[in-house]
Formats: C-alpha cells, structure tokens, sequence
C-alpha cells in the first residue's frame, strides 16, 4: 500500500512476490516461489518497478536510489519513499484512476476473467477458461491456438531469451515433447535446469524428455572461441557421437512419428554453434523420415 507520515514523502511498501505460496492459475499451470528466488537479483541487477508491466511507467529503480528493496519471511518486498504523484503527468494520473477503478473490486476470477477477455492467447492453455468465459470468449481465445498440423522436428536454443519469451516459442509452435539433448541438463540461467523445465513443461502440457547420450561433454566445450574451434569439435562429435547413438535417434524419431511436433534443445542460439544442429541431421538421415526440420 501507500505509506504517508507527516514530514515525510509518500512511499509504497509491498511484497512483489510472495514465497512458498501456489499462485493462481497462469494459464494452465501454477507456479510457487522459493524463498531466496530473488537474492541474487537483489544484490546484482539493475532492477526497476514498473507501473503495470509497462516499461514506459517507471516507478524505481535500485540503481538510482528510488527503489529499496529485501527479502524477509513472507516473501520480496519493495520500499521507497519517492513521491511518485509529483512526477506523474495529467495523463498518468488518468490511467492510475482508471486502473484503480477498474480493478480495485476485482477477485481473482475477475481479474482472470478481465485477463483472457483482454489477452485471449494467455489463456489458450488455461483450466479454468471455460468456467469463466462465454461461448463467444471462447472461440476468441481458440482463435490464437496454433493450427499446425505438419509433423515437425524443431531445434530451440535458450542463450539470450527469458524463460518466458521461451516457452512462449514452444506454445506457438505447438510443441508436443521439449527434447533435452544436453549431456549435463544443469544451467545457471533461471528455469533451464532439468528439473525446474519438467515443472514449466508439465503445466504446459508439453511432455520433457532428457538424452544425454547424445549431448556433448563440457570439458570438450571450454576453449570454443572462433567457429573454427566449433566447427572442430563438431567433427569430432559427427566421427564419435552419432555412430554411437543411433538407437536414441531412432527413438527421438520414433517420438516424433508419434507426437508430431518435438523440438530438440540446448543452449546456444546460434545454431551453427551447438551440437543440435548436427544431431538433428543426423535424425533427417534415418530411414523412413519424411518429415519437415526447422530451426527456431
């Protein structure tokens, strides 16, 4: 809420996340945060609180000194003592009241319901969709489901996107089963280890599935500067590696035939730089593929 005392400036005190809680339903799925989710964050990013989600409201920033911010039991919180009704302009201010109206009275099914009305594609893998939307709603949210039916293996790196803007690729691609093709499914980048991407595939309804076999070692992959040092190693790999997996790719094959689309994944983004590329030809020279390969 908004702190005012007399002699000082306004502040809005708040816990922005909240841990160790399931949240309401996303879309499909649920997510609860643990506690110290947020304390390298805290410490090291350039952190700004922003005026519903968008980037041209900036309300803090850490970095600047107009954002204060910890962890205690409950969860993250936010406090600061800027006088943020001063800096708006007649327009913000509209807005404000305009949200403060539309949204004060709201529960949770209404916020939900104001949500999928508004942004239909959020709520194409939601359970609770039809309970509160109408008919015509509903055929407005189908309207953004993909209509892909070719079967379709895709390769996807991770390097350089947030875990959002990932999986956002995968739900339009209408991804059936994320295939893991690191041999060390570990990664320091939020939600890309093997464990937290079961988590956020299951509530996807896409179904994961780890071949470390076919994945190279990391001890093979520190001194990879110039492509030359790629193109090397992925020599090596197509000489060693391939030969010896044949049988997972015939079962990434034959997961493919079953599911239709399947998207092998690894880390880096440029596709001539990772392993994938080599292995998902690999794959297109089996027998009986018929298919289509793409790269997103």
């Amino acid at each position: 809420g908004i702190e005012k005392r007399d002699g000082l400036t306004p502040r809005i005190i708040c816990h922005a996340a909240v841990f160790n809680q399931l949240s309401d339903d996303l879309g499909g799925f649920r997510e609860k945060i643990a506690a110290g989710a947020f304390s390298q964050a805290i410490m090291e990013d350039d952190v700004r609180a922003l005026f519903n989600h968008n980037p041209d409201h900036v309300l803090g920033r850490n970095k600047s000194g107009t954002l204060k911010m910890s962890e205690d039991e409950t969860g993250y919180s936010k406090k600061d003592r800027k006088n943020y009704l001063s800096l708006l302009d007649e327009e913000d201010k509209k807005l404000v009241n305009q949200a403060y109206l539309l949204y004060n009275k709201m529960d949770g099914d209404g916020l939900m319901k104001h949500t999928y009305t508004n942004f239909p594609y959020f709520a194409i893998n939601s359970t609770t969709a039809k309970s509160l939307l109408t008919k015509e709603q509903l055929d407005k949210v189908n309207s953004f489901r993909p209509a892909l039916n070719n079967t379709t293996l895709y390769t996807i790196g991770y390097e350089g996107i947030s875990l959002e803007a990932y999986l956002n690729k995968l739900i339009k691609h209408d991804i059936k089963v994320l295939v893991d093709v690191r041999n060390n499914p570990l990664s320091q980048k939020f939600g890309f280890s093997k464990s937290q991407l079961i988590r956020y595939c299951e509530g996807l309804n896409i179904e994961y599935i780890h071949f470390a076999d076919v994945g190279i070692q990391s001890e093979y992959r520190q001194e990879l500067k110039e492509q030359s040092d790629y193109d090397n190693l992925f020599n090596s790999y197509k000489k060693k590696t391939l030969p010896e997996t044949i049988t997972t790719q015939g079962k990434i094959l034959a997961i493919l035939k079953n599911k239709k689309r399947i998207a092998l994944t690894c880390f880096e983004a440029n596709i001539c730089q990772c392993h994938r590329k080599h292995l998902a030809e690999a794959i297109t020279q089996l027998p009986q593929w018929d298919y289509e390969l793409k790269h997103i």
